[in-house]
């Protein structure tokens, strides 16, 4: 009988420079994606692992990547201190899913450096005039969330429509001046409209144009980190965060002077909302196919990323009502992080990041710490307002670190009981079929 020869490919075991090539690109993408560096670390472990490098050590930081793979008397470094910018939806879930095969070691590093390229590189799904209609869209989903009138939510919908449209002039020197430029053309047109059409609030109704420059997500995730002992990097995502939010609200005080508003004319206010309940329900549905159509995602995310909206929506809305406004983000990221990661642990799922984004927006830890710098600096008042906001900060994220412990708790707690077997004479019978110990992944062969 003639012997078959094994394919090359399937022989094939990748050198170690190969591997550091495919291991940093994976990281960045990673890191442009949003994840936290100690998930970060945490994945690129797994990869390392499915590729028969167990050992090889990752140091991640936002900017600065380094792997070092080899034995002990021949180690290898790559390092690499790109600055990624971020990615949209579409790439997000496409370096998921290449993420997911990498942890199987089922993709060729030079395939994998490849589609980490063709990712950098793809263009968005929807054509400029659809992404600058969604980032309209979800402005004025945002802006019926936040109970203004009628004539600030049509405000907030042109200015959106103006940002969305800025947004598409691609230059790195304008990326540095842009949120502040944002802000500063979105306030003119409120301050100069609001005696006009009755905007009571003119605070709230700029939150919502100017909601995808907030660092919300950043903020949080700095948090996170450093209650993860990341010191270095929480530190650094926080100070960016709170730059930013200061640039913001430079822009907004340099056009209140420009108009000439007094100092109180920055304080918030709570009159002449509208205080229908199907508005907010509107605004969900609006807010998520804004952010469908503006960051051009997969079409399955929709059902999911509303699905999250509302759940986080209604925590923020029941921890209003028993503690507070302050505290109201706690309880909204407490009931939503358990349910983003059990839909990114589904097969026909979504990335955690798909989900997160959106809710931390309206979780308004970027928008509580805006109009709290806006008031401190534009008006005579004490630190209260920038305290209250960073105390909103820390209780979203205190609740993602309680939700990640419960959900893991819970997987691993079923995971215990699917391992639990009865014995009886002749009889070995696990409680569930399909439990985790049922299946193996599957190795480069030769590693």
């Amino acid at each position: 009988m003639a012997e078959i020869a094994p394919d090359e490919s399937e022989l094939r075991s990748p050198d170690d420079g190969e591997l550091r090539r495919f291991f940093v690109g994976l990281a960045e993408g990673l890191t442009a994606a949003g994840e936290s560096v100690d998930r970060v670390q945490a994945i690129m472990q797994e990869v390392a692992a499915a590729y028969g490098a167990p050992d090889a050590n990752f140091a991640v930081l936002p900017t600065m990547i380094m792997v070092q793979t080899g034995e002990a008397t021949d180690t290898r470094v790559a390092i690499s201190s790109k600055v990624r910018s971020s990615l949209r939806f579409d790439q997000i879930a496409e370096l998921s899913a290449l993420v997911r095969r990498a942890r199987d070691g089922a993709i060729d590093p030079v395939e994998g450096i490849d589609e980490l390229n063709a990712i950098g590189e793809s263009t968005p799904r929807f054509g400029w005039p659809l992404r600058v209609f969604g980032h309209g869209v979800l402005t004025l989903g945002l802006a019926l969330m936040l109970f203004p009138s009628w004539q600030g939510a049509a405000v907030a919908f042109a200015l959106g429509l103006l940002v969305g449209l800025l947004k598409l002039l691609r230059s790195p020197t304008l990326a540095l001046i842009f949120p502040v430029v944002a802000a500063f053309i979105s306030s003119l047109v409120v301050f100069l409209l609001a005696d006009t059409l009755g905007i009571s609030d003119p605070l709230r109704v700029l939150i919502a144009p100017l909601v995808t420059f907030l660092p919300g997500g950043l903020l949080t995730t700095g948090t996170v980190e450093l209650a993860a002992g990341q010191m270095i990097a929480g530190t650094a995502r926080l100070v960016t965060g709170f730059v930013q939010l200061a640039l913001l609200a430079f822009g907004i005080l340099a056009a209140g002077t420009l108009v000439g508003i007094d100092g109180y004319s920055y304080m918030s206010s709570d009159s002449e909302r509208l205080y229908l309940w199907w508005v907010p329900l509107i605004g969900l549905v609006l807010f998520a196919a804004g952010n469908y159509l503006h960051f051009s995602s997969p079409p399955r995310t929709f059902g999911w990323v509303l699905l999250v909206l509302v759940v986080a929506y209604g925590g923020q809305l029941l921890g209003g009502v028993v503690f507070g406004a302050t505290l109201s983000g706690f309880f909204g990221a407490l009931l939503m992080t358990p349910l983003v990661l059990w839909i990114e642990s589904l097969r026909r799922g979504v990335p955690s990041q798909l989900t997160f984004l959106p809710a931390f927006w309206i979780l308004v830890p970027g928008s509580a710490g805006l109009i709290g710098l806006t008031e401190v600096f534009g008006a005579d008042a004490n630190d209260q307002d920038l305290s209250s906001a960073l105390t909103t900060v820390i209780a979203i994220a205190l609740g993602v670190l309680i939700g990640t412990a419960v959900y893991r708790s819970i997987r691993y707690g079923a995971q215990e009981l699917g391992n639990f077997h009865i014995d009886l004479p002749g009889v070995v019978a696990p409680l569930k079929p399909g439990t985790p110990g049922s299946w193996k992944r599957v190795f480069r062969r030769g590693q």
